[in-house]
């Protein structure tokens, strides 16, 4: 299997910014789409932002409406994905989770996957 370890959570005050990281491990996999989602008391979790990785449309990203223009999803070479987040507000306090898709290659035949990191708590206060 896939794990996912996301990090870079904490308290911020409001117009500040954090950077959450989210490190993939496991044995012969690779992964087709990354997202971060968010989830608050009460509420359902929602996307905040995807990109794709590899082929011809790699490296395609989209965003939640509430955060477009404040957020960047960016990947490195390895397997650690990024959150950009500035401009917070008190709104973005959420536990976020990192999700990723893709592909274990480690049996026969290849297994699709899903897989959802512990979470990292955000917290803006006003």
């Amino acid at each position: 299997q896939v794990q996912l370890v996301e990090s870079g959570g904490g308290l911020v005050q409001a117009g500040g910014s954090l950077r959450l990281s989210c490190a993939a491990s496991g044995r012969d996999f690779s992964i087709n789409t990354i997202g971060w989602y968010r989830q608050s008391p009460g509420k359902q979790r929602e996307l905040v932002a995807g990109i794709t990785t590899g082929g011809i449309s790699g490296g395609r990203t989209t965003y939640g409406a509430s955060v477009k223009g404040r957020f960047t999803i960016s990947r490195d070479n390895g397997e650690n994905t990024y959150l950009q987040m500035n401009s917070l507000k008190p709104e973005d306090t959420a536990v976020y989770y990192c999700n990723a898709e893709g592909v274990v290659r480690d049996g026969w035949p290849p297994e699709g996957f899903t897989s959802w990191g512990q979470g990292t708590q955000v917290t803006v206060s006003s």
